[in-house]
């Protein structure tokens, strides 16, 4: 495997283990808010992650390369809102979109078309993972502190089509 793209790719296991972390965080206060629709599609989407990064680490070994597996770090444990959630999710997917198209750039730098073709699967996964996070940060804007709106949100987050399950085919 080229070594400089198997580093990209370690570096974007670090990236996946650390989503996971963070949406594990959100989850949990969620839950600790009473927000039980959104922690429950938050600690699906922490499992999506987990699942991404999986994915990232079969493909290294299967290519003669080594995977490394990152330490976990802290995450933070406290949030304003469920709209600052939501915010920090988007962003936090926006970042892992620009080190995904980055292995892009390097995968056709370096000839390497096995790993573009295997990346792409993650190019099309950001997209859905940013379409969603707007989708929702629309909805609670619309909310604003509404109580009575976001227990609602709430209620539809476990409820409705926008669910951990509808985001990924994983």
């Amino acid at each position: 495997m080229n070594k400089k793209i198997e580093k990209l790719l370690n570096d974007q296991i670090e990236k996946e283990s650390s989503s996971s972390q963070l949406y594990l965080t959100m989850a949990s206060w969620s839950e600790n808010q009473g927000y039980n629709g959104t922690a429950s599609f938050l600690y699906a989407h922490s499992d999506e992650e987990r699942e991404h990064m999986l994915k990232l680490v079969k493909f290294i070994n299967e290519r003669g390369g080594e995977a490394i597996i990152p330490a976990l770090e802290k995450a933070n444990v406290s949030f304003d809102s469920m709209e600052k959630i939501f915010e920090s999710l988007l962003e936090h997917e926006m970042m892992v979109t620009e080190s995904i198209n980055n292995i892009v750039g390097a995968c056709l730098e370096e000839k390497d078309y096995s790993t573009h073709n295997f990346i792409q699967w993650y190019v099309s996964e950001q997209l859905e993972e940013e379409a969603l996070a707007r989708t929702i940060l629309d909805k609670l804007r619309l909310i604003g502190n509404d109580k009575g709106g976001l227990y609602l949100f709430d209620r539809d987050m476990e409820n409705s089509s926008i669910s951990a399950d509808t985001v990924s085919n994983t």
